[in-house]
């Protein structure tokens, strides 16, 4: 069975937590990340852009109130 994301992914995501123990991963606003689910998450977003196999973001499902 295949896995959800490819090796791609995988070296992107490290890469970005690489650079946020080292302190030279940046955020889109210019600041250092120091969140360890906000490194991944960057890394994930490099994958997409780079087209490696990464599953669609999550979106917020939520009911409308009439």
């Amino acid at each position: 069975m295949a896995g959800k994301y490819s090796k791609a992914a995988s070296k992107k995501v490290e890469k970005a937590m690489h650079g946020r123990k080292m302190g030279t991963l940046k955020s889109g606003s210019g600041r250092k990340v120091k969140s360890r689910k906000q490194a991944i998450a960057i890394g994930l977003s490099q994958a997409r852009k780079a087209g490696a196999k990464v599953p669609k973001k999550a979106t917020r499902k939520t009911k409308k109130k009439i």
